[in-house]
């Protein structure tokens, strides 16, 4: 399964294996910001984020994951100390991640 992959790829900071899982035709959707993302603008913030100190993910779950989805839920801490709960939905196709959708709440420390 790609969460395992995906943890993976994060914890060694190792954004070549992340970008490995994205398909050719990846797209991200940010509710909270109300903007998407194609493939490169997503693969230039995905690389900013796992080269970041300052921001980090914590208590990282899948809850659900099969051949065409990956339900995942986090905790994030941005570098202004803030902290959101994050909710990412991650579609599949051939494999490989497709799209994610994200929702973040901020949450008081």
């Amino acid at each position: 399964m790609l969460y395992e992959k995906m943890m993976r790829a994060q914890d060694e900071k190792d954004i070549d294996s992340f970008l490995e899982l994205l398909h050719d035709e990846f797209r991200m959707v940010s509710h909270q910001l109300g903007i998407e993302r194609d493939k490169a603008a997503f693969s230039e913030m995905a690389a900013q984020m796992m080269a970041s100190t300052a921001l980090s993910f914590d208590r990282q779950r899948c809850l659900y994951e099969n051949d065409d989805i990956l339900v995942e839920h986090s905790f994030m801490t941005l570098p202004d100390g803030s902290r959101e709960a994050v909710m990412a939905v991650w579609t599949k196709l051939e494999g490989k991640l497709l799209q994610v959708e994200t929702g973040a709440t901020p949450i008081s420390n």
